[in-house]
């Protein structure tokens, strides 16, 4: 993976255990997921995970790779994860602080279909929830780090003027 200053230029290739064991910034894309109805899909992570076993998350991603844009990142994480191969549209960056490590983070949007072949290395269950239920979940339910920070900002970008959004 790349590694990242704090304005998200790269300055070298580095292994994900050296980044996050030495705390450096590198890149990771997310999208978040919608139906044709509105309706989000959650996941819950395979036990076998390292990080975060058994967890809930409202978006779907990973890492960044070398050379990677954050979009290509996110379409290949759907392909692998969902099964679908969909072209996600980038909303924003910003650095997220939250999880094992600091990190750039790409939150990005894509309108899927209802049926989804979750990879069951990666996704233990999926299943799509109405923005209350998710809400709900979010309280209920243990998600994540990323979650929280990721999806309450998806939800102030989508609040705000078209004409205000980058």
């Amino acid at each position: 993976m790349e590694r990242v200053d704090d304005r998200d230029r790269v300055l070298g290739v580095v292994s994900r255990r050296q980044a996050v064991r030495e705390a450096w910034l590198h890149r990771v894309a997310v999208t978040v997921c919608r139906d044709e109805g509105g309706r989000i899909i959650v996941t819950r992570r395979s036990e076998q995970l390292s990080r975060f076993p058994g967890l809930y998350e409202v978006v779907v991603g990973g890492a960044v790779g070398v050379g990677e844009s954050y979009e290509q990142a996110a379409a290949r994480e759907l392909a692998e994860e969902l099964g679908v191969r969909v072209q996600p549209r980038l909303l924003f960056t910003f650095l997220n602080r939250s999880g094992l490590s600091p990190h750039w983070l790409g939150v990005h949007e894509a309108v899927m279909p209802n049926a989804v072949a979750s990879d069951p290395d990666e996704i233990a269950w999926h299943g799509w929830l109405t923005e209350p239920e998710l809400r709900s979940a979010l309280v209920e339910w243990r998600f994540a780090p990323d979650s929280h920070e990721a999806f309450n900002r998806y939800l102030a970008f989508r609040l705000r003027p078209r004409n205000a959004r980058s």
